[in-house]
């Protein structure tokens, strides 16, 4: 017979009791291990609504100071290289799209105030027309109105060069593309007050259409070309392109016309109707949202006048109408930052009964205009604040009043959901509207204008 010894006995007790603490140890971490799971899970969600979860926000990487007063014209704002831009009302400045550091500043002389920039068409030098705003009603004081245009390096802010302008009225508001780049000129549009009426026996003749329309050199101002006008038409907006000049023009008092110039020598290409369908009367409020490709938004006076963004080919005929209220939903006319053009389709934020409140993004080829894509409608997403259209992607800012705002990241090509990130605090600052949006990199910048806001807000990924 085998005998145990004590140490056997001891070995087994100590085994023994070893197992009980272990069963004792995993009953306890179990039953902690629950409620700090719950409060791990609670955190993250918690985390996540405000915007502060790891790998699914968007933090603010940088901010340019406060605006102290704005006023309604010469705002506008874009992104060239890795400097981003902004006009307003007294200035042009830029700013280091990294780190929001102030690189420049251009100011307008005295109390001339800007009244139109020139679109940006990816060039080196934009254009600043300003002058002094006259009497709003009576005879306007001689030297007031947008009178000067001047051409602004935006390497460093430096002038090149002025140029008189011819500016119709002593108003500043409503300078919808009166100046214009592209091609290496510089496009002016004058004006006059007696377009369209018959001039008293004593007072001297309008100033002619075919004077009306003129290209200077873009880097040094000389004069290169008045364009060749039809009679009994007037300028109305400007764009220019590398390979064409445009003009909207007004014709016969009644209708609005497109017309497309040489840039060597100003000559008139083509002239077509601006309405396809129906005429644009020469009340409408006209703006151009690209020169290449050609994209015109159109806001009539009345229901049913025409209402809606017109894409024309480089030979001036019509490719899409895309109308602002459609089967799709209705956009709004009046709202740049919901829109984007990437290359040869447009996109635009729309809203419409059948979805309840929620906003979607639609997706026009301007080849057609038939919706290409429409996305889901967002989700909790009441108000889609701003749009951008690049590389690739459909980038969408929207505003909840349950939950902080968000950005969705859509495919440009299916209008599929790539990412949702959420912000920590309002885009728009509260003011209701952003004025669009500019993407340097990674970082997604919020353009805004008025009084006592920050001009640009910098966000990346987190």
């Amino acid at each position: 017979m085998t005998r145990s010894n004590g140490n056997d006995r001891t070995s087994t007790r100590a085994a023994g009791a070893a197992r009980g603490i272990g069963h004792w140890a995993r009953r306890v971490l179990l039953f902690a291990g629950v409620p700090l799971a719950l409060v791990g899970g609670v955190g993250s969600c918690v985390a996540h609504t405000n915007g502060k979860l790891p790998g699914d926000s968007m933090e603010r990487a940088w901010d340019t100071p406060f605006d102290a007063n704005a006023a309604e014209h010469g705002n506008a704002a874009w992104v060239l290289g890795d400097t981003v831009v902004r006009s307003r009302y007294d200035a042009v400045t830029a700013f280091d799209a990294t780190a929001g550091n102030r690189r420049w500043e251009y100011t307008v002389p005295g109390r001339a105030e800007i009244c139109a920039v020139s679109r940006p068409d990816g060039g080196t030098v934009a254009l600043v027309a300003y002058g002094e705003k006259g009497e709003e009603y009576g005879e306007p004081a001689k030297d007031k109105g947008c009178r000067t245009v001047a051409a602004i390096d935006l390497g460093d802010g430096r002038e090149l060069w002025r140029s008189a302008l011819l500016p119709g009225d002593a108003g500043l508001d409503g300078r919808d593309d009166l100046v214009a780049t592209g091609g290496g000129l510089a496009v002016l549009r004058d004006a006059d007050d007696d377009w369209g009426h018959e001039p008293y026996p004593s007072e001297p003749a309008p100033l002619a259409g075919n004077r009306a329309l003129r290209a200077l050199d873009l880097r040094t101002g000389a004069p290169r070309w008045s364009a060749a006008v039809p009679r009994g038409c007037f300028p109305h907006r400007v764009a220019a392109a590398e390979k064409q000049v445009l003009a909207v023009l007004a014709c016969d008092r009644t209708e609005l016309k497109l017309a497309a110039y040489d840039p060597a020598d100003g000559r008139q290409r083509w002239l077509v109707p601006l309405g396809t369908r129906r005429a644009v009367g020469t009340d409408a409020q006209v703006t151009f949202l690209s020169a290449d490709p050609m994209v015109i938004r159109v806001a009539g006076t009345e229901d049913l006048d025409v209402h809606a963004f017109l894409s024309f080919g480089q030979d001036g005929r019509p490719r899409a109408l895309i109308e602002a209220e459609g089967p799709y939903g209705e956009i709004a006319l009046d709202d740049p930052a919901r829109w984007s053009l990437d290359g040869d389709t447009f996109y635009a934020a729309v809203g419409g009964s059948d979805y309840g409140d929620r906003e979607r993004v639609v997706a026009f080829p301007l080849a057609g205009g038939e919706p290409r894509w429409e996305s889901e409608p967002l989700e909790n997403a009441r108000d889609i604040t701003a749009i951008h259209a690049e590389r690739g992607r459909v980038r969408v800012v929207t505003r909840s009043s349950k939950e902080n705002d968000k950005l969705y990241v859509l495919d440009a090509g299916s209008g599929k959901e790539r990412d949702v990130r959420t912000f920590a605090e309002e885009v728009d600052r509260g003011k209701g509207r952003l004025a669009g949006l500019l993407q340097h990199g990674d970082l997604l910048v919020a353009a805004r204008w008025g009084e006592g806001v920050q001009p640009f807000s910098a966000y990346r990924p987190w």
